[in-house]
Order: structure tokens, then sequence, then C-alpha cells
């Protein structure tokens, strides 16, 4: 007997995965430069990570991406394909910023930015960022993430600052960035403008008041915010509304809680006649909607709210007064002049700030944006044209946007979310990216009086920077092609852009996915990506959504520390579906620890008790040479090219589902208990054994970019001088073996296993079996066979007799000394209870009360329980006859 590894019963991840971890990044196979065979390598394989924000550590959404990502990356490595998946942080301007003025709020600061002035509070910022990103790092390391560290990048470094301002220049130039007093989402708490998809909408309910404005108002109008009626400059009514046709065009004077307002009725068709009264007060500075009203009248704009949730001079008697403090000082004065004809309790859905779930006003600013359906010339790539658009073709940016998705060149996995992409931009406006806060990209526009100039440095002495901030998914819209050195021209934008696969979650599809195929596609004329996979999100074992404040959030690395990596990655994936939602509980990761084990145990039976030194040369010599081998070299080629199939796909849980039946039930639960059979047969036991390693070597093969720790610590043990993580991957090569009659002798161990069971016969009893047999008679000539039936269902004396007219079914016939009489007995109580059973299933099933409230499918598993039962009423029946 060789010498043989000395491995321990069970694994235990805590005391290998950071020495595996160390080991592959010494090895550089992180980066595609190293990889062995590079010539050879002539597809590429790219992908960026999504940034996490350095604003705290990471969380199960990071971890179901990194567990993807990650298994996306090691099938394609493994591939012979130049793998790159670039790393890099987010520096998440107003999340980022928001939590250091917290965090020195609670030291004792009253107003941080103004008390540290700029260079000093980003200074505190920078440091904050740092520590967050070093702690991020360690955290994807732990998760076993194979990113290429040396091509790291920050969303605010440097390389990134000269892509955001060659952008900013080129959509300048080309008249798609302007500057313009518009009604903006703005949010009094963060102090920033929000882009329309960073508004989140809140569910909940609102006052809806029907007044007029004074008592001599001919028209009364319905809004939940009485307080912004201080500053309308209109009623807007449907042209075809005949209740206000003759009022069309006039200006009405009105003295509204003390406030003169000089009212113009308008008309337009967007007014809904069935809406409250069907006249909408018109209030140009507090309303998208009402603005645009405005620009189409030229009706004057009147700002009645501040930057600071507070009621402005224009406000009147109201200044200085809280947005909810006017509103109930206004509502008690149109009630004591007897002007509310109505108050209701409506649904709302409130809009707030994504980061701080402040209230959002809508307010007229100066902001820099992005015109959406302004015409530009499209420059079209000379690297990875866009199919179906020319160079100098005139057309929009949401046309761009349009066109890549509806042409199929992305393509959105699941297709469900190709409707929800759509929908997003032809309901776009125009993209406000400039933000009233300190820590981000600095707007690269100079002025000095008139005069404006763009660019990252001052012409002069005498300009002045626009202190605003680009929004952050400005930058992180570049990502693709300025992670890959650009705007320089490098091999490595030449050579890995388009990115392969962008993977990331569906709730960002807006935020992000849009965005990034805005820019790259206006900036470069190619898509930033040819897939998107979008994950779902993790929820709580009760189907809530995971946060801190609920008490139901689960710390991915406190998972890792506990359980190991492979067991937390197997639980992100298998199970999982794109696009929906997924549970998440300690017990799921717990489960899958234990099939971390099992692989574990299987690995050490086959290499501690193989009479033959683990070698390459040896196992590539496996040849079969009984029913069984052929059945599992057979089962392991369906196995591998169904892998690969659904890996290719994008079909992850479906591949690890594969993987797992294989390795539990054919593997260990089978052919490993047949080998120990063969192995006692001197002729059997080298080629048993060279069979056992070859299955081994590809099954690990196969689970390592799931579960690519434990792989790796048992491939260490075979002897090769390649790490697993650069082996190859097993060619598909799908042997055409006819496994029927493995399976028949399968089946005949199981009907026997089974009737074990149902009659109670105890594990060490043996059984005398006569076996009938037709069609495959053949195969029970072979003692090996024999010898696998008598041993897997534990048969003492087994005589085979063939079935002359060739019948293809089977029968065997059992000669076992038992009590007749305790039997019966036995059998009887089990009688007894199943009748019960029966009886209390058919007084529910005839309730039609309970059939009428019960949900259809109770009912339905409850007449299923109720056949079941009866099935096996009828079974013991028969065996108390045969008695």
């Amino acid at each position: 007997m060789p010498n043989q590894p000395d491995l321990p019963k069970a694994y235990e991840p805590q005391n290998h995965e950071d020495n595996i971890y160390a080991a592959w990044e010494k090895s550089g196979f992180f980066r595609p430069e190293n990889l062995p065979d590079l010539e050879k390598r002539k597809e590429t394989f790219s992908m960026v990570l999504p940034p996490p924000n350095v604003t705290g550590i990471l969380h199960l959404g990071h971890a179901s991406m990194l567990a993807l990502e990650d298994t996306m990356t090691r099938f394609a490595r493994m591939q012979g394909k130049r793998a790159l998946w670039i790393p890099g942080t987010d520096h998440a301007a107003i999340a980022t910023q928001t939590k250091v003025e917290k965090e020195l709020i609670k030291k004792g600061m009253k107003d941080p930015r103004r008390e540290l002035g700029r260079e000093a509070f980003l200074e505190e910022v920078k440091k904050f960022a740092a520590a967050s990103h070093d702690t991020i790092v360690h955290q994807i390391k732990k998760m076993g993430a194979s990113l290429d560290w040396s091509r790291e990048c920050y969303t605010l470094d440097e390389d990134r600052n000269k892509a955001v301002n060659t952008v900013f220049k080129m959509m300048y130039d080309d008249g798609l960035i302007y500057r313009g007093h518009r009604v903006i989402n703005w949010c009094p708490r963060c102090k920033s403008t929000l882009a329309d998809d960073e508004v989140e909408h809140k569910e909940t309910t609102a006052k809806f008041y029907t007044f007029k404005y004074d008592k001599n108002f001919p028209i009364s109008i319905s809004t939940t915010r009485p307080e912004t009626k201080l500053g309308d400059t209109a009623v807007a009514v449907h042209p075809d509304d005949e209740h206000y046709q003759k009022f069309i065009g006039q200006t009405l004077e009105a003295n509204f809680v003390g406030q003169k307002l000089s009212i113009k009725v308008i008309a337009d068709s967007a007014v809904d006649p069935a809406f409250g009264t069907g006249a909408l007060g018109v209030t140009p500075a507090h309303s998208q909607i009402d603005a645009e009203m405005a620009q189409k009248n030229n009706l004057p704009v009147i700002t009645v709210i501040g930057e600071d949730g507070v009621m402005t001079a224009e406000a009147g008697a109201f200044a200085g007064l809280s947005v909810l403090e006017a509103r109930e000082k206004i509502i008690e004065q149109l009630r004591n002049e007897g002007l509310i004809e109505k108050e209701e309790e409506t649904p709302q859905n409130l809009s707030v700030c994504y980061r701080c779930g402040a209230a959002v006003e809508p307010l007229p600013k100066l902001q820099w944006f992005i015109g959406v359906n302004k015409p530009f010339k499209f420059h079209a790539s000379k690297h990875a044209p866009i199919e179906g658009l020319k160079d100098d073709q005139e057309i929009t940016l949401k046309e761009l946007m349009q066109h890549v998705v509806c042409s199929n060149q992305i393509k959105i996995i699941p297709e469900q979310f190709v409707g929800t992409y759509f929908h997003w931009i032809d309901n776009l406006r125009d993209w406000n990216i400039s933000r009233q806060i300190w820590f981000g990209h600095q707007v690269p526009v100079w002025y000095r009086g008139d005069e404006i100039n763009i660019g990252s440095e001052a012409p002069g002495d005498d300009w002045k920077r626009d202190e605003d901030t680009l929004d952050t998914w400005f930058s992180s819209g570049l990502w693709t092609f300025s992670t890959l050195g650009w705007p320089n021209k490098t091999e490595d934008f030449e050579m890995y852009h388009p990115t392969t696969v962008l993977e990331t979650g569906y709730d960002i599809i807006f935020f992000w996915v849009a965005r990034m195929i805005l820019m790259t596609t206006y900036t470069l004329g190619e898509v930033p990506f040819k897939n998107v996979y979008l994950h779902g999100l993790v929820r709580d074992e009760a189907g809530k959504k995971m946060s801190k404040s609920a008490g139901n959030a689960i710390d991915p690395i406190e998972m890792v520390e506990k359980y190991g990596a492979d067991a937390v990655r197997l639980s992100m994936v298998i199970g999982t579906s794109p696009g929906n939602d997924f549970k998440m509980y300690e017990e799921k990761i717990a489960g899958f620890r234990n099939f971390t084990n099992k692989l574990w145990n299987i690995s050490r039976f086959v290499l501690t008790t193989t009479s033959l030194t683990p070698t390459l040369s040896l196992r590539e010599r496996a040849n079969p040479m009984t029913l069984a081998d052929n059945w599992i070299l057979g089962r392991l080629s369906e196995v591998t090219e169904k892998v690969t199939n659904h890996l290719e796909k994008y079909e992850f849980s479906q591949a690890g589902e594969v993987l797992r039946d294989f390795t539990w039930s054919e593997l260990a639960d089978w052919y490993l208990e047949i080998a120990k059979i063969q192995r006692k047969d001197s002729k059997l036991e080298k080629n048993t054994d060279e069979i056992l390693l070859y299955v081994l070597e590809q099954v690990l093969v196969l689970w390592h970019p799931f579960m690519p720790f434990v792989t790796e610590e048992l491939w260490s043990n075979f002897g090769s001088d390649k790490m697993l993580i650069v082996h190859d991957w097993p060619e598909v090569k799908v042997s055409k073996q006819n496994n029927t009659e493995f399976e028949r002798l399968r089946e005949i161990i199981e009907k026997l296993r089974n009737w074990r069971a149902e009659n109670k016969v105890e594990p060490k009893e043996k059984i005398n079996v006569t076996l009938i047999v037709g069609e495959y008679f053949e195969i029970f000539k072979d003692e090996i066979n024999l010898e696998i039936i008598k041993t897997l269902s534990r048969v003492e004396n087994l005589v085979i007799e063939e079935n002359k007219d060739g019948s293809f079914d089977y029968q065997f016939k059992v000669d076992r000394q038992i009590d007749a009489g305790k039997e019966r007995e036995r059998l009887s109580v089990e009688l007894e209870e199943a009748k019960k059973y029966i009886v209390s299933l058919d007084g529910k099933l005839a309730n039609q009360e309970f059939i009428s409230k019960a949900p259809a499918k109770v009912v339905e598993d409850m007449k299923q329980k109720r056949d079941e039962a009866a099935k096996k009423a009828e079974a013991l029946n028969q065996q108390i006859s045969t008695l």
C-alpha cells in the first residue's frame, strides 16, 4: 500500500481558507497575463465588480454578487479564456458625506461643513473612506473572490477623474450637457439635488382638501399640499370641460389666506376632469409637471419653500414656518373662513430621499443637466461598433439606449426586466447631474463674469470654479471602460472591452445599468457589456427585507467564519434564480456546510483507501470493466455536459443542483458502495481505484467555481504541479453508454430495500431471495453484479431464475422466517391507524364550509394525502391476507 494522505475526519475551513487565498494571490493567477498557456488563450472574459460603497461593510447582497461573479470568472479561467475581473470601490458621494457628517455630529460638532471648511472636511471624509475600503477588501477576499487586485480602481481616483472630465467636455461640446433653471428634486436634509430615480416612494396616507382660494373665486381646487398654493400662478382645466369653458384665458385675482394671488385659467389636455374638481392649482416652482405648464403658458414662478424646507419671504405671513407648520395654519384659516368644501383621507406615494428618507421638495434651481432627447451626431466605434447605426447619424441618447437592447446587442437576464428597462427609458427626463455637496468629482467648469470655460484646470487667475460636484452615477457610469485605462489607448481596453457580462442586483437597473449603457454608447460608440445578469434581493426566512434595525440581518463574514466561505457561497447560488428574491437563514448555510463535509468525506475515502498513489497518469488510464464502471463514467460525462451548458447560459443554480445530485446520490450513495465490493476482487481492485480517482478529479474540477477553497485543498493531495484554479475544464465528450442494464440492477436493489423497510426487517437480518427476470437475464450471470445485489440489499442467498417468455418485468420471492402472529398484529395496528386517518380526512373534505374557505392548494394536498393513505391501507390488507 503506497503512502496515503493524512486527511482529518472533518473539514475545518478556518484552518485552510486564509492560506489557500494567500497561495492564489502569490501564484499571480488572478492576473490574466500570468495564466499558463497564455498564447493559447485567444478568447477573453472580462467583468467589472459593481463597486461597493465605501460607507461600511459588506452585506448579504454583496456576498450573493461575489459568489455569482467568482463562479463566472473561475469557470471562464478554467475554460482557457483570458479571464479578467476588475475590483474597485465607489466613493458614493451623498451616502459617504452624510455618514461622515453624522459621525462628526456625534463627536460634538453642530455643522461639520461650516466648522471645518471644505478642505478639512474632505480630509475627514477621505480618512473614513480609506478605512472602510480596507475593511471591504478584506471581506471580499474572505469570500474567495479571484479579482485582479493589481488593477483595483476607485471611482474618485485620479484616473477616473480624468475620464469624468473628458466625458463632461465631450458632452458639453456636443450640446448634451447644459446649465438651466429647472424644477428638480431637492433633499432638505442632505442639502442636495437628487436624480428622478434617486427618489423613493413611501406608501402612506394624506389629507386631500377641496377648497376655494377665497369666497369670491369661482373655481374650487383640490390638493394634499395647501402650503404650496401660496405660489400658485394658474389654474389648469381640461379644454373640453364644460364647467370651466367660460373662464379659460381669464386672469382672476384672489386673496388666499391673506396672500394676494394673480391666477390665470389655462387649458391643458393632461388635466383629468374626473379627478378632484377637475381643476388643478398650478404651482410652477414646486412641481415638475406644473413647471412644464408654466413654460408653455409663460407663467410667473414664485418660490414659497426654501432649500431648508422652510417657507420663504414669498409666503408672506407664513414665512419662517416649516412646511408642516404652514400647512396646519393655512388649513385652520381656511376652516375659519368657511372655504373648505371637503376633507378626505387618500393614499399617497410620498417622495422621499433614497439616502436619508426625508420628504423631497421639488424646487427651481440652476443646475447642470444631460439632455436625453436632444439629437447629436453619433460617432461609431471602429473597435466594437454598434450594429445598425452609422457614423455621424443623428440620434438622441434615449434612442441610443433603446436601440442596443431592442436589437439584442445587450441581453438582459432574466428577460422580464427588458420591459422594465424600456418603461424607464420611455419616461426618462433630462438627467440632473450636479449635486450641492463637497465629496465627489467637482464640476469641471470655471466662471469669469458671463464667461464659461470647461476643463479640470483654471484657464487663469481670475476664474472661479463651480462648487458643485457631479452625481456619483456619472463616474460609475463610465466604470467598464474607465477601469480599462480610457481615455488613454491601452492594451487592456483593446482586449477586454466591451466586457462580457455585468452582474448586479435588479434594484439598480435604473441607477447604474441604464446609465452605463447611456454613457458608454455615447462616449465610445459601443456597448459596455454583452450580457446583464440581475440577481434578486436577499430576504429573511419570513420573506422580509433584511436590515440592522429590524434585527434580521445576517453578517456574511460572521457566517464565513462559522461555516466556511464555500457553504456561504453555495447558499447564495443553489436554489436561487435571476431576478427573483430569495430567502436566507443560518440553517440553510449550515446545510451547505454539511455538503462541504460530504465532499470532503467522499474525497477522504477515495484518497486514503486507494491501492494506488494518486497521480494524473493513473487517473488517465481509467478503463471500465464492470456494469457499474460503465454507468458512473457515462453519468459523469452526461453531468459534465449539463453543468457546462448551464454555466454557459448563466444557469448557476441548475448547474449546482445537477452536480450536487450526482455527487451525493450517484457517486457517494451508489458507486462508492459498489467500489468497496469490487475492490475485494483482485482482478478489479486496481481498475476500480483508477476510476475512483478519475471521477473524483473530475468532480473537484466541476465543483471548483462554486466552492473553490475545499476543492483546492483536496486537490493538493493529488500530487499535481498545477493548482486547481488553473486546471483545464473537462472536455464535453458525452458517452453514448446505454445505462439501462445498470439502472435495472439499481431498481431491483431499491425494491428490495423498500420491501425491507415496509416489512420492518432489521438491517442486521439477512433474507433469502429468488429473483425471476426476463429481458436482462444475462447481466445476472456476472458474479460481481450478483454480489452487488446481495451486499447492498442485505441478501443471504440469491437465486436467479429466468422468465422464459422474455418478459421485461421482474419479480422476486423472499424466504424469511417470521412469527406470523406477531407480524399480523403489527400490521393490524398500522391498518387501524391508517383507517382513522382516512376517516378524519374524509370528515374535513365533506365539510362544505371548510372546503369553501380553505385555499385550493390545501384542499388538493388533503385529497392527495387521502389517496396515499387509502393505497397504504390496501397494501396492509394484502400483507395481512398473505400472512
